[in-house]
């Protein structure tokens, strides 16, 4: 399976997902023009990763911002990756927030109640 790997922008977030090392990456802004576009070809690479995943995948989810269209396909991620999960197999959220940013964190804590899959909140320093 290929990996996908999306240099960030000004309105992107960099992106890696690498099935063999079982990494799933997102790490920026995340405010693209059209979020349902951006997001579906990594939707679409959750379902197949979904047929054979690595035998532990770390999800790290870095994001100093992302808008509300964003916020809906992140969860499209989160579900997908909830599947695997539920699966049997071994999934963990890594969401990392900045120390002073009381809104990313509770953003994290929202996404953590909907699901049914580990979550990990990590403090970063700034």
């Amino acid at each position: 399976m290929e990996p996908i790997k999306i240099k960030g922008s000004r309105k992107t977030p960099d992106i890696i997902f690498d099935s063999s090392k079982g990494i799933v990456e997102i790490e920026g802004r995340s405010i693209p023009e059209n979020s349902i576009e951006f997001y579906k070809p990594l939707v679409d690479w959750l379902d197949e990763y979904a047929n054979k995943p690595a035998q532990k995948t770390n999800v790290n989810i870095k994001l100093e911002y992302f808008n509300t269209s964003s916020s809906k396909c992140i969860l499209d991620v989160f579900k997908k990756l909830e599947t695997i999960y539920k699966n049997n197999n071994n999934v963990i959220i890594n969401w990392y927030y900045e120390e002073d940013d009381e809104d990313m964190l509770e953003a994290g804590e929202d996404y953590q109640s909907i699901l049914k899959i580990p979550f990990k909140m990590i403090e970063m320093e700034e």
